[in-house]
C-alpha cells in the first residue's frame, strides 16, 4: 500500500490556433488544469481537465482548499473507493460541472500513475478492446465558416484519411443549415460520414423541423440539439428521428447518461472525461451504453480519449481537436487512425518546461501530507 504524500496543482491557458464558434458561444481558451500526484514510494501521475475559458480559478480552488488535503494519506491504488470519497466529501457540490472536473483532475492522475506503476498503458489497463481508431474532424466545421470553405477543409482531411466532419448547425433557418451540410454531402459523396451540432441552440419544435432534411443527408448524427436538462424534449425528438440523437458532452454523471438512456432520449452517448469527473465514471458509462447496444463517441481531448475508445468495444469514433500541441508531443496518427499510446500510464508526453513557463501566474500551489 503506497499512500498518497504531495500534490501539486497549477493551470495553463491554452488559446485555439484556430477561430471555434458554434450556435451559442465562442471557444476563447482552455484553461486546463493540471494535478500532479506523488505517493510514498515515490510513483508519480499527472492528471488533468478543463474548461473553454471560464471557471478555471473556481475547479483550482475546490481543489487546494477541499479535495487535495482530503486525499493525502489515502492508498493511490484504491482509485474507486477516492473517488466517492471526495464526491460525498463536498456532495453539497455534486452534481455538477466545478465539482466534475476537480475529481476528473485527479482521477485522471490516479489511472496516471497506476499505470506508470504497473508498466501498462491506459488503453490496456481499462480493457484493450483495440489498438487504433477512426477520427472525424471538427476544425473546419465551426458555424462560421462558410460552404466552400467547409467543403475544402473535408475535401483535404478526406485525402489525409479522414472518414468524417462534423459541421455545426443552428443558423437562423433550416435552409442555412442545409446549405451547409448540402455543399459537404454533393463534394464529399455518400461514404464520408457528416455529423452535424446544435451546441443546445434549438427549440424542440426546430430540431424538429430539421429532421428531413438531415435524415435526406444521411447525417450521421444530430447532437445537443436541445438544452441539456429537456430530456423529455430529446425522447420526443428520438422518436421522430432516423438521424441518432447523440448527447453527453453537457452531462455530469454516470446517473445523468442512465437518465437518458431509460427514457430514450439519445442514441449516442457522448461522455467527456473531464466533465463526467475522471476515468472512473467515463468507463462505467461506457460500459453502460454498450449494455444498451449504444456507441459512446467521446466530446473533445482527444489526447486523453484515444485511450479510452481503444478500451471499450462501442466506441467507433475519435474526434479530432489538437489543442495540447504547445505542451505536448503530438497524438500518434496514421493517416485518419488515431493509434493508442504504448506509453505507460496516460501516454501522453508533456513538455515539461513549455508547462512551467506557461503555468497562469499566482495559479500553482503544493499540498503535503502529514
Amino acid at each position: 500500500m503506497a499512500r498518497i504524500t504531495h500534490a501539486h496543482a497549477f493551470m495553463v491557458d491554452l488559446v485555439p490556433k484556430v477561430e471555434r464558434t458554434d450556435a451559442i458561444q465562442s471557444f476563447k481558451s482552455q484553461e486546463t488544469i493540471f494535478v500532479e500526484l506523488t505517493d510514498a514510494d515515490g510513483a508519480r501521475g499527472i492528471g488533468y481537465s478543463y474548461t473553454i475559458g471560464d471557471g478555471g480559478p473556481s475547479v483550482l480552488a475546490l481543489l487546494k482548499h477541499t479535495l487535495l488535503p482530503r486525499l493525502m494519506g489515502q492508498d493511490a491504488d484504491g482509485i474507486e473507493a477516492i473517488w466517492r470519497d471526495l464526491l460525498f466529501c463536498s456532495h453539497a457540490t455534486a452534481v455538477g460541472p466545478i465539482m466534475a472536473l476537480a475529481q476528473a483532475a485527479i482521477d485522471t492522475a490516479l489511472w496516471d500513475m497506476r499505470g506508470i506503476k504497473t508498466g501498462l498503458p491506459l488503453h490496456l489497463l481499462a480493457g484493450g478492446a483495440k489498438a487504433a481508431v477512426p477520427m472525424y474532424t471538427t476544425e473546419g466545421g465551426w458555424l462560421h465558416i462558410a460552404p466552400e470553405a467547409l467543403v475544402e477543409d473535408a475535401l483535404a482531411a478526406c485525402a489525409q484519411g479522414f472518414r468524417g466532419s462534423k459541421v455545426k448547425i443552428g443558423k437562423p433557418t433550416v435552409a442555412g443549415d442545409a446549405a451547409r451540410l448540402g455543399a459537404v454531402r454533393e463534394a464529399l459523396g455518400d461514404d464520408y460520414e457528416i455529423m452535424t451540432d446544435a451546441n443546445q441552440s434549438m427549440t424542440a419544435a426546430e430540431a424538429i423541423r430539421r429532421v428531413p432534411m438531415l435524415e435526406a443527408l444521411n447525417i450521421g448524427w444530430f447532437e445537443e440539439p436541445l438544452p441539456a436538462d429537456d430530456i423529455a424534449g430529446h425522447a420526443r425528438l428520438q422518436a421522430t428521428s432516423r438521424v441518432p440523437v447523440a448527447v453527453g458532452e453537457s452531462l455530469y454523471s454516470p446517473g445523468q447518461f442512465a437518465d437518458y438512456i431509460a427514457q430514450d432520449a439519445c442514441g449516442i452517448v457522448q461522455a467527456d472525461v473531464a466533465r463526467v469527473g475522471g476515468i472512473t465514471p467515463w468507463l462505467k458509462i461506457a460500459h453502460m451504453a454498450e449494455a444498451h447496444n449504444m456507441a459512446i463517441c467521446p466530446h473533445f481531448l482527444m489526447e486523453l480519449h484515444v485511450s479510452l475508445v481503444c478500451a471499450v468495444p462501442n466506441a467507433p469514433w475519435l474526434e479530432f481537436i489538437p489543442q495540447l500541441d504547445d505542451v505536448a508531443a503530438p497524438m500518434a496518427r496514421d493517416g485518419g487512425m488515431a493509434l493508442a499510446p504504448t506509453r505507460a500510464g496516460l501516454g501522453i508526453d508533456w513538455d515539461h518546461d513549455k508547462l512551467a513557463s506557461l503555468t497562469t501566474e499566482g495559479s500553482a500551489f503544493e499540498i503535503k501530507g502529514a
